[in-house]
């Protein structure tokens, strides 16, 4: 019984940890890009490690082809075709394209 809390602690410091990996990711792009590129590779083998899925705010900021950092406009391009936005990565010129999604919790403004 006593694993399962330890197991269950040391996830939600590897979250934690993963967490703090993609913001000093962003906040270091500008800096060095490479080091971004190297946060992403040790939040993945930390999530790999203790079986967690990153988080799909956190998956959709880097590529899943080279796994390099993905700044829209810098090394990344973000464009919404056809109900998807199609994301192009400029380190291996692959695709990735995901649903465009409409928040229906806003309401309706009168005109």
């Amino acid at each position: 019984m006593a694993q399962r809390t330890i197991n269950a602690e040391a996830q939600k410091l590897a979250r934690e940890r993963i967490r703090i990996l993609f913001q000093q990711a962003a906040l270091r792009f500008h800096e060095d890009p490479g080091l971004s590129d190297r946060y992403v590779a040790l939040a993945r083998r930390i999530a790999m490690r203790h079986r967690l899925r990153i988080p799909r705010s956190l998956r959709r900021q880097f590529c899943r082809h080279c796994y390099s950092f993905l700044v829209a406009g810098t090394n990344a391009r973000v464009r919404v075709h056809r109900g998807k936005v199609v994301v192009t990565c400029f380190q291996c010129r692959r695709q990735r394209r995901y649903p465009v999604v409409r928040h229906h919790d806003r309401p309706a403004q009168d005109q």
